[in-house]
C-alpha cells in the first residue's frame, strides 16, 4: 500500500494530467479557459481604465497619447509571451509525454526569458520615450501627453513582464483561478488609484500611469510567489535553473505564435496612426482625432480579442496534454468547441459595433459632433467583418499548442503584417482617411481564407497517425 501511495506522489502521475487526459471536454475547457478568458479581459482593461479615465478627466488628446503608447507596451507583451507562452506549452507537451525533468527545465528556463527581456525593455523604453511616441504616430498636439504618460509606463515594463508571462505558466500549472485573483488584484488597484490620481491629485496622464504600474507591481508580486513556492506540477529545484538556458530555444519556438501575434499588431499599429496622422491633417478632422478614435475602437477590439485569446490559452493544455499523448479525438473537440464559442462572441461584438456605437464611444469621454462622427465611422466599418476574426486568432493557439510553430507563425502574420500592412498603406491613396478604417474587414477576410486553406492542407498531416477518427 506504501509502494503505491509513493507511486502516485511522483510527478508523472499527478492528478491533473489525468483529469486533461479523461475529463469531458466541455467541464474540461470550462475550468480552464473561464479563468484564462477573465485574466485576459482584466489585463486588458489596464490600459482601457486608464484611457476612461483620461478621457473625461484630461481629454481626447490625452486619449490619443495611450493609443500612442499601446504599441510599446505590445511590443514589450510580445517578448513576455514568447517565453510564458513557450514555457507552457513546452511544460504541457513534456508532461504529456511522460518527461517531466524537461518540463522543468523549460518552464524555468520561460520565466528567465520573460523577466530579462521585461527589465531591458524597461531601461530602453524610459531613455528612448520621446523618439518611440513619435515613431508611433504621436502628432504635435499628442506628443506631450505621450512622453508623460509613456515614461512612467515604461517604468512598469518588468512588472507587467513577469505579469504576463508568469500568468501563462500558472494558468498551464492548473491554477488559473490564482491567475485571475492576481489580475483582479492589479486591475482593481488601477481602478480606485486612477480617479484619485487624475482628478484628485491632478497629476493628469502621469497619474493614470502610476496607477497602472502599481497594479501591474501587486500583479507580478503574486505570480512570484506562486512560481517559486505554489508550483505543482512541476517544481523549480536547482536542477531545474542550472539547465535551464539548454532550453530557452526550444521554449521560445513554442512561444513564436504569440510572440509574432503582439509584434504584427505594434507594427500594424505604428504604420496606422502614422498614416492616420498624415491623411486626417488632410481632412477635415485633423491629426489627432482619427488616432485618438481608431486607438479607442482598437482598445474595445483588444476585448474581443482578449477573451478570444484567454479561451484558445485556456485550451492549450488540454491540446497540448492529448496531443503528445495521442488522444486525437480530444483535441479535434476541443478545438471545434473553441472555434463555436468565439465565432459566437465575435458575433455579438459586431452587432454592438453596428447597432450601438455611441454607447461604446461615450465611455470614453463626451467630445464635439466632429470627433463623435469619426468614431461612429471607425466602430462601423472597422469591425464590419469581426465574426471571421474567431477562427483565425484560434487556429494559431491550436497549431501552437501542437507543436507546429511555422504554421502557427504564417496565420499569426497573415492579417497584421502579410494582408493588413499593403492595403494600410493603398487605400488611403484612393479613400483619404477613411482608406485605413476598410483595411479592417479587407484584412479579416483575407486572413480568414488564409486559415481556411492551411487547415485544408494540414488538418490531415497533424491528425495522420490517428486511427479513431
Amino acid at each position: 500500500m506504501e509502494k503505491t501511495l509513493n507511486v502516485i506522489s511522483e510527478p508523472e502521475n499527478q492528478p491533473k494530467e489525468n483529469i486533461l487526459g479523461t475529463k469531458k471536454i466541455g467541464s474540461l475547457l470550462a475550468k480552464f479557459a473561464i479563468p484564462g478568458i477573465v485574466s485576459m479581459v482584466v489585463n486588458a482593461f489596464y490600459n482601457i481604465i486608464d484611457q476612461i479615465f483620461i478621457g473625461h478627466g484630461v481629454g481626447y488628446l490625452g486619449n490619443g497619447a495611450t493609443s500612442v503608447i499601446f504599441p510599446l507596451t505590445t511590443l514589450a507583451m510580445a517578448f513576455a509571451l514568447l517565453f510564458g507562452d513557450g514555457a507552457a506549452a513546452y511544460m504541457s507537451l513534456k508532461q504529456g509525454e511522460k518527461k517531466p525533468e524537461e518540463a522543468k527545465k523549460g518552464t524555468a528556463a520561460g520565466i528567465l526569458g520573460f523577466a530579462g527581456i521585461g527589465l531591458i525593455l524597461g531601461i530602453l523604453f524610459v531613455i528612448f520615450i520621446k523618439p518611440l511616441s513619435r515613431a508611433f504616430g504621436a502628432s504635435e498636439g499628442i506628443l506631450p501627453y505621450a512622453v508623460d504618460y509613456g515614461s512612467i509606463i515604461a517604468m512598469g515594463i518588468p512588472f507587467m513582464a513577469i505579469c504576463a508571462g508568469g500568468s501563462s505558466i500558472i494558468r498551464a500549472d492548473g491554477s488559473p483561478l490564482f491567475n485571475m485573483i492576481g489580475l483582479f488584484t492589479g486591475t482593481i488597484i488601477n481602478l480606485v488609484l486612477d480617479p484619485i490620481t487624475i482628478f484628485v491629485f491632478k497629476w493628469g496622464v502621469q497619474g493614470a500611469a502610476v496607477a497602472t504600474i502599481l497594479g501591474q507591481f501587486a500583479n507580478a508580486a503574486l505570480n512570484i510567489f506562486y512560481i517559486t513556492r505554489k508550483m505543482k506540477s512541476t517544481k523549480l529545484d536547482k536542477e531545474a535553473w542550472a539547465g535551464a538556458f539548454s532550453h530557452l530555444g526550444a521554449v521560445a519556438r513554442l512561444g513564436i505564435s504569440s510572440f509574432i501575434t503582439q509584434m504584427s499588431l505594434v507594427v500594424a499599429i505604428a504604420l496606422r496612426n502614422n498614416i492616420l496622422s498624415y491623411y486626417g491633417a488632410q481632412s477635415k478632422y485633423g491629426p489627432d482625432i482619427p488616432v485618438t478614435t481608431l486607438g479607442i475602437t482598437m482598445k474595445t477590439f483588444s476585448i474581443i480579442m482578449s477573451i478570444i485569446i484567454g479561451l484558445a490559452a485556456g485550451s492549450q493544455p488540454i491540446l497540448g496534454y492529448n496531443y503528445g499523448a495521442g488522444n486525437y479525438g480530444r483535441v479535434k473537440k476541443t478545438f471545434k468547441l473553441v472555434c463555436i464559442i468565439s465565432t459566437s462572441i465575435c458575433i455579438v461584438a459586431f452587432l454592438l459595433a453596428q447597432f450601438a456605437p455611441m454607447a461604446i464611444i461615450s465611455i470614453f469621454g463626451q467630445e464635439n459632433e466632429l470627433y463623435n462622427e469619426f468614431a461612429v465611422k471607425c466602430m462601423r466599418i472597422y469591425l464590419m467583418l469581426i465574426p471571421l476574426v474567431g477562427v483565425q486568432i484560434s487556429s494559431g493557439i491550436f497549431f501552437q499548442a501542437l507543436g507546429y510553430p511555422a504554421q502557427a507563425s504564417f496565420l499569426s502574420l497573415s492579417k497584421q503584417i502579410i494582408f493588413q500592412l499593403p492595403v494600410t498603406i493603398i487605400l488611403p491613396l484612393f479613400l483619404g482617411v477613411e482608406g485605413v478604417l476598410w483595411t479592417g474587414p479587407l484584412s479579416d477576410i483575407l486572413a480568414f481564407t488564409a486559415t481556411v486553406v492551411t487547415f485544408l492542407i494540414y488538418w490531415p498531416r497533424i491528425f495522420k497517425k490517428s486511427k479513431k477518427d
